[in-house]
């Protein structure tokens, strides 16, 4: 039976203090434009469904006002997802 070789760490470098300083600045730049995001896709996807409404009433035969819907209701679902976190 063979030893089994011990693995060094000689391949990783050493963590530069100027790169771990852009990350914290990334990560506290991340956190403090998290709230005021989740805050404007929240009520984005509450307002969006009113515009939805006149473009049912005026119909989806117009293939413009079929994509504006369309366009509009994926805009919503993202926003849903983006704002489902506000005020926990």
């Amino acid at each position: 039976m063979s030893n089994p070789s011990t693995v060094s760490n000689e391949s990783i470098a050493p963590s530069d203090p100027e790169t771990e300083l852009l990350r914290e600045y990334a990560d506290r730049i991340r956190r403090s434009l998290k709230g005021p995001a989740q805050f404007l896709s929240f009520w984005i996807a509450i307002a969006l469904p009113f515009i939805h409404l006149p473009l049912l009433s005026q119909g989806l035969g117009d293939p413009t006002v079929t994509l504006t819907f369309v366009v509009l209701l994926a805009v919503n679902v993202l926003a849903l997802y983006a704002g489902h976190g506000y005020n926990n």
